[in-house]
């Protein structure tokens, strides 16, 4: 008598599991630190598992001659909860993507075309950079300062993995001289002078 039962517990137990299988993003209400609240699975359908917004070449029109298109929850909902992404990197010949960083998650970049300096810089000061080439991969660590130039005489392509969903995005150039953060302030923790800092904030859009 106690098999039966046993198995009955154990079909309830699997049954019940498919529930929490996915959690496909309702990008109609707002995100959250744990991301966004899931989707009523009565509304879930595979276009909600398969994205092509990255087949497509990013604008590189732009003060960095770069683009970056994302693949996170916001743009690909199935990937709600899940704890990974992707994005594409376009940089033009003589393009940038200046030091940044992800708060969120690592990164692993893969070169598919073109030739690409990137780097990175530990919490200790330590600083690891190579030219990669089409197939090599690198990886950056969650939270640390790194880049990614365009060192070729072509347009550089890679595609690159996060570990989360919403890896976040801050790049320091415009943390520094993008905002309304007094001038003086600004040359106090950088001991850069006055006009290196107003001809910064001049370009990149800052003010004070």
């Amino acid at each position: 008598m106690m098999i039966p039962i046993f198995i009955f517990s154990l079909l309830i137990t699997l049954s019940s599991a498919s529930v929490s299988d996915f959690c496909v993003a309702d990008t109609n209400q707002a995100d959250t630190p744990s991301g966004y609240p899931c989707k009523p699975a009565s509304k879930v359908t595979v276009n909600d598992f398969v994205y092509s917004g990255l087949g497509k070449a990013g604008n590189t029109s732009n003060i960095i001659n770069a683009a970056v298109t994302p693949a996170f929850d916001a743009q690909f909902p199935g990937l709600n909860g899940l704890g990974i992404s992707m994005a594409r990197l376009d940089i033009a010949t003589g393009g940038v993507v200046p030091m940044h960083t992800h708060p969120g998650g690592s990164e692993v970049l893969i070169v598919i075309q073109g030739t690409i300096c990137a780097g990175f810089i530990s919490s200790a000061n330590g600083v690891y950079f190579k030219t990669l080439n089409k197939g090599d991969i690198m990886v950056f660590p969650q939270g640390l300062l790194h880049f990614q130039i365009n060192s070729g005489k072509s347009t550089a392509l890679a595609f690159v993995g996060f570990s989360s969903q919403s890896p976040g995005l801050q790049i320091l150039d415009f943390a520094l001289f993008a905002n309304s953060l007094p001038s003086e302030l600004v040359e106090k923790t950088t001991f850069l002078d006055d006009a290196t800092v107003k001809k910064l904030k001049g370009v990149l859009g800052g003010t004070n």
